[in-house]
């Protein structure tokens, strides 16, 4: 498999800075780097991103992750391996990336138990993190980026 062109946050100048300041401001919410990775995993999955799949599971696995909690991210309903800050993120994740799959993208219920677990800027960093791995897996699906490449 080849790609269709280089990954637009490369060939569009300043792209790649901008995303990676995003990122910078995200992680300096202090919410942990797990979660924010779980995140990422998950939007991943439910993209079907090839290349943030395999980077996110590796930076999970190199920071000490169980082989449990990667493999069973996209069950976190079901598995007794995630916290309750982590459930929330990852409801908020799955809503807020299957925006378009509801007339209201953040049900109150899925919003409510973020909050609660989260203080108002790292509610917004969940947010923008949401957001920006989306924006990756878009960039890395829709222009065939090969998994491993990187």
């Amino acid at each position: 498999m080849d790609p269709r062109m280089k990954n637009p946050a490369l060939a569009v100048p300043g792209a790649l800075d901008a995303l990676l300041a995003l990122a910078g401001a995200v992680a300096a919410t202090g919410i942990s780097r797990t979660t924010l990775e779980l995140v990422n995993l998950r939007a991943s999955q439910i993209n079907g991103c090839g290349v943030c799949l395999h980077m996110h599971a590796r930076d999970l696995r190199k920071a000490g992750e169980s082989d449990e909690r990667i493999d069973t991210v996209a069950g976190w309903r079901d598995s007794p391996w995630f916290t309750d800050e982590e459930r929330a993120a990852l409801a908020l994740t799955e809503e807020l990336t299957r925006a378009a799959d509801r007339g209201n993208p953040v049900s109150d219920e899925v919003f409510e138990e973020a909050a609660a677990h989260y203080d108002e800027q790292q509610l917004g960093a969940l947010f923008l993190g949401i957001a920006q791995i989306n924006v990756w897996n878009r960039l890395n699906a829709g222009t065939h980026q090969v998994a491993g490449a990187f």
